[in-house]
């Protein structure tokens, strides 16, 4: 990465004194408004961020990794900033936990207060739209930064990437769902186009072409409310449709939910897997059918990962993918005679 931008940088770009510059970022009244404008035109210039945890700590490493998700209120974002944050802990660094509930303008906020308050790394679930603008600030900053889940930056060179197998996890719930003998398959939810919507339905896409059958999608939010009110919709509209691969498990229990009050049977009527494989899922009736992202895993090995950067200098590869595994349950699995789950059930590794 390029050499941060010192205070002395901004000195000499905009021909004044360090001191002069010092003042212009305390805000002082002794600066005049000519040179103050010099001064904050060469900041621009150089893209210098004024680190208030750097000049107290006097160039020391705050030990501070910044976790920005996208959405926290996502159990499975949840579990990986847990699983994270606890393994960062072990090793004596303390984490700045920012939700940016999928608004791009906060997460350049948050990323610039970041750099301010002297992070040492950040790991970023980015969310989507605006530019990358907060990323080039970080570059400039010379702060190691991985994103994880989703990949909002196309340059790995300079900050990793590391996700699960979507696509291969797509494949095996729809391959499942066809081997049971669904034929009529759709992919619910997921907004239009995002590239994380892209890349899980891509292996469902694939799984159906290959058997010569129609893919049909339904996206929408990826939520429980969006997953009944498809539910209901498929319910009176498209009783043709016998099965689904869900966007994520929300959508998945939403559905389990609608088909409930249509008096729809899921795993008997309609068979439905999931995505993520949240907790609620091996505890939701009928019990969901999911492809296992194992959050928790992939929080400890992201930790890891920055870890070894920051410390050791191992820089993660460009680009890594985790397996993933389908765990099939009762929303896919026609229930046996005495309603106990048949021995289909066992998870299918990937």
């Amino acid at each position: 990465m390029n050499k941060r931008p010192t205070i002395l940088d901004v000195a000499r770009h905009a021909g004044v004194s360090k001191s002069t510059v010092s003042l212009v970022l305390q805000n002082s009244t002794l600066v005049k408004e000519t040179t103050r404008a010099d001064v904050m035109r060469a900041i621009a210039d150089l893209g210098y961020v004024y680190n208030r945890s750097a000049a107290g700590l006097r160039g020391a490493g705050s030990g501070l990794i910044g976790l920005i998700i996208n959405d926290l209120r996502n159990p499975f974002f949840t579990e990986f900033a847990a699983s994270a944050q606890m393994c960062f802990a072990r090793q004596g660094y303390s984490t700045v936990i920012a939700n940016t509930d999928e608004d791009p303008e906060i997460q350049a906020q948050v990323i610039d207060a970041m750099i301010e308050h002297g992070v040492s790394a950040f790991v970023i679930s980015p969310t989507y739209g605006g530019d990358n603008q907060p990323f080039d600030r970080i570059r400039r900053a010379g702060i190691p930064a991985m994103q994880v889940l989703r990949q909002l930056d196309e340059r790995t060179d300079l900050f990793p990437f590391a996700s699960h197998d979507y696509a291969g996890g797509g494949v095996l719930a729809t391959e499942h769902l066809i081997e049971l003998g669904s034929r009529s398959i759709a992919f619910v939810g997921g907004i239009k186009d995002r590239p994380i919507t892209l890349e899980r339905m891509s292996g469902y896409s694939a799984a159906m072409t290959s058997q010569s059958l129609v893919p049909r999608a339904f996206h929408g939010r990826p939520s429980r409310a969006f997953g009944r009110d498809i539910a209901l919709h498929l319910a009176t509209v498209h009783r043709d449709i016998e099965a689904a691969v869900c966007f994520s498990d929300l959508v998945a229990l939403g559905m389990l939910s609608g088909f409930a009050e249509a008096g729809i049977r899921a795993g008997r009527d309609f068979r439905i897997v999931g995505f993520d494989d949240i907790e609620e899922s091996s505890i939701a009736f009928p019990r969901l059918s999911s492809v296992r992202c194992d959050s928790a895993l992939f929080g400890r090995n992201a930790a890891e990962a920055m870890l070894a950067w920051i410390t050791e200098g191992k820089r993660p590869p460009d680009k890594r993918r985790y397996d993933v595994e389908l765990i099939a349950r009762q929303s896919s699995l026609w229930p046996d005679n005495d309603g106990k789950q048949s021995d289909k059930s066992a998870p299918a590794a990937f």
